[in-house]
């Protein structure tokens, strides 16, 4: 046997090839769904570019998603800064974007500061509270909590979870309401006319009589909830619960009949024909109607502190009207910049929700 028989060929090595186009485009589609529902849905066309996918469509698709929305956000500001300086009022000029940034900045400054604040007076009464340990383990200590200026960001936190504590009650409210009238004419023949009295009514309106009824009601020594912040969510609660009830009857009262007819056939109980047909059927009709819910309650309980001054980003527009300083013009543009961006993000969220709960992927 020969040498170059004897010699062992060495095996080539094992390389992992690379993703080819259609993989990778593959991989796109499948996560296309996901980045439109977080609203960025203009990173689809650009991933195919870089893919190599350059055709027309594309470059459209890349126009209408990114492009379009960029030039009109961009038309608006230099419209905004145009007029702006020709409008007077008896606080100035109405400001420019650039001095709504910089206010933006100020009022964030300010969160900063106070939070160094309250940083620092906690930490004096922990050092404080160390020394009298020290000369008395058994002595009483008493906790307080900073009772410092509330900022900007801080109203807004407040505001943020007054909104969801109406929202939750009035799902909780609603939704069982809407399944009745929707499984029961008769349900629906007793509340409709409530349902059309109730639900144009102003939260301008609902709020005295909240307020006089919380007030009367809700007494203890050690409240768990601020009164104004009861006022501000049961107002809420009021004035949004209407679209939830009212889609969530329209959609229970639209189900297939042959499902309803199954579920007699299989002589399936009424809390069980509820939780297995009736509410998954009717889901995209809920979602819908708690999108509508959320959006009016945010617009309702920016009125509300308004009017009734509880703490939240209404009293502090409220506010800066009437401190009438040269930069609160500025500053309320800010606020209300941040109220159309935070129900933005909140439609966001229960549209996200919504595609979740539901499979719709296209919604």
């Amino acid at each position: 046997m020969s040498t170059a028989d004897a010699t062992t060929t060495p095996m080539p090595a094992v390389v992992s090839p690379l993703p080819t186009r259609e993989a990778t485009r593959a991989r796109i589609q499948k996560i296309t769904p996901t980045l439109n529902l977080l609203g960025i849905g203009w990173l689809i066309p650009l991933m195919h570019m870089a893919n190599g996918d350059t055709s027309r469509a594309r470059w459209l698709e890349f126009w209408r998603l990114l492009v379009v929305p960029m030039l009109a956000i961009l038309i608006f500001l230099g419209v905004w800064a145009m007029l702006a300086p020709k409008v007077k009022t008896s606080l100035g000029e109405i400001p420019g974007p650039a001095m709504v940034a910089s206010q933006f900045m100020v009022l964030y400054e300010e969160h900063q500061i106070e939070r160094r604040k309250e940083e620092a007076f906690m930490e004096r009464q922990r050092e404080r509270h160390q020394r009298l340990l020290s000369k008395d383990p058994s002595a009483r200590l008493e906790l307080r909590s900073y009772a410092g200026k509330p900022t900007y960001f801080d109203q807004i936190w407040t505001s943020l979870k007054t909104v969801f504590t109406g929202f939750l009650l009035g799902t909780v409210v609603a939704i069982p309401l809407g399944v009745l009238c929707g499984l029961s004419r008769t349900v629906n023949a007793a509340l409709n006319p409530l349902i059309q009295v109730f639900k144009p009514v102003s939260p301008l309106a609902w709020l005295p009589l909240v307020t006089m009824i919380v007030s009367a009601v809700y007494v203890s020594d050690a409240p768990m909830f601020e009164k104004s912040f009861l006022n501000s969510a049961i107002t809420v609660t009021l004035c949004s619960l209407w679209p939830t009830l009212i889609n969530t009857a329209v959609g229970v009262s639209s189900i297939d009949r042959d499902l309803t007819n199954v579920s007699r056939v299989l002589r399936l109980s009424w809390w069980v024909r509820v939780q297995k047909l009736v509410l998954p059927s009717a889901l995209p009709y809920i979602f819908t109607g708690l999108r509508l819910t959320l959006g009016v309650g945010w617009m309702v309980l920016i009125a509300a502190e308004m009017l009734a001054q509880n703490p939240g980003l209404g009293k502090f527009v409220w506010d800066e009207f009437q401190n009438g300083s040269s930069q609160s013009l500025a500053k309320i543009m800010v606020a209300v910049l941040t109220i159309g961006i935070i129900g933005f993000l909140l439609d966001r969220l229960m549209q996200t929700l919504q595609s979740l709960f539901t499979h719709a992927r296209g919604v």
